[in-house]
């Protein structure tokens, strides 16, 4: 058998996914937890809800096959006291599955099944035999992280390089796309609201050593919005060159101090055409992007990741 069932309840999405680790195959299915009109997010409370309601429905979009093992995100990051309700959900659908089938179930961080997703879909899954910078830039973080190979469970040593001191990117992203109207999550709209922009925006990242601040951004999205001169066209490309002007300034800085290894960049925001093609622009060694539907919130990576404990185990 060579199936694998990968479970990941986070803030934002709930997530399963099937990994064939002979054909190297994926089928994912997902669904949004709802979000109301107008609002910013969701509390745990009602994230915890929505996945119990929704998990069922997801699996049915799945032709599930003989399985060998679940992998299951159960904390947003490998770091102490990292923790988060809603993974609790995925945790204990993972547990009850692996008792009832006698297979064994893998637990990782939310941001391992990013970093694998990635670069599966970047077709750079060999980058785990060597050392590599990723970016895991979402709602909840705007990190940079070193990653070594490790012959441990965890597959990955992640040893954090940088981050933003305030509000995360896709916060800001979020809360500009709320402000002009948009629905939550914002960030494919507000993409496409951008591209309407004729204007040229140029930003100067706040930067404390090696970590970024985000907060002054907004501030300053609402200023221009105030104005009478500028659309909400040209308030969302102002915001995400911002973005993307941090994130190149990010990774010149960290790179400074990791010479000559590639970069990873995974997670919602790095969905973006227009931040992806700025920050290709700028790159001075080995770049990768997810696809798509493999940077927002996925199960495919912890499928990944039990495929990958499950070989060395068995």
């Amino acid at each position: 058998m060579s199936n694998f069932l990968g479970l990941d309840t986070s803030n934002y999405t709930t997530s399963a996914a099937i990994y064939n680790s002979e054909t190297k195959q994926i089928i994912q299915a997902k669904q949004l937890l709802p979000v109301k009109a107008g609002q910013k997010g969701l509390r745990q409370s009602d994230a915890v809800f929505h996945h119990v309601a929704q998990l069922p429905e997801v699996m049915k979009n799945l032709e599930i096959p003989e399985l060998s093992g679940i992998g299951v995100s159960v904390r947003p990051r490998n770091i102490p006291d990292s923790y988060m309700p809603c993974f609790l959900c995925g945790k204990t659908s993972a547990e009850l599955l692996g008792q009832c089938l006698h297979i064994p179930v893998y637990e990782t961080s939310h941001q391992i099944g990013h970093i694998l997703a990635a670069l599966y879909s970047a077709n750079k899954l060999k980058w785990l035999e060597r050392e590599f910078l990723a970016f895991h830039v979402s709602g909840g973080t705007t990190d940079c992280v070193f990653c070594q190979p490790v012959q441990s469970s965890e597959k990955l040593k992640i040893t954090p390089v940088s981050g933003s001191l305030d509000l995360k990117a896709g916060q800001l992203i979020d809360r500009t796309g709320i402000m002009l109207g948009l629905t939550f999550p914002c960030g494919a709209e507000l993409e496409k609201l951008a591209m309407q922009s004729k204007k040229i925006f140029h930003y100067k990242p706040v930067m404390k050593n090696l970590d970024c601040c985000l907060s002054g951004i907004e501030n300053q999205c609402s200023a221009l919005w105030q104005k009478e001169n500028d659309s909400a066209c040209d308030v969302a490309l102002f915001c995400l060159t911002a973005v993307a002007e941090v994130l190149k300034e990010m990774t010149k800085r960290a790179s400074e101090n990791y010479a000559n290894i590639p970069v990873l960049y995974a997670g919602g925001v790095m969905a973006d055409q227009y931040i992806q093609h700025e920050l290709q622009k700028s790159a001075e060694t080995e770049t990768a992007f997810a696809e798509v539907e493999f940077s927002c919130d996925n199960a495919a990576g912890t499928a990944i990741y039990a495929a990958l404990c499950h070989a060395e185990c068995y």
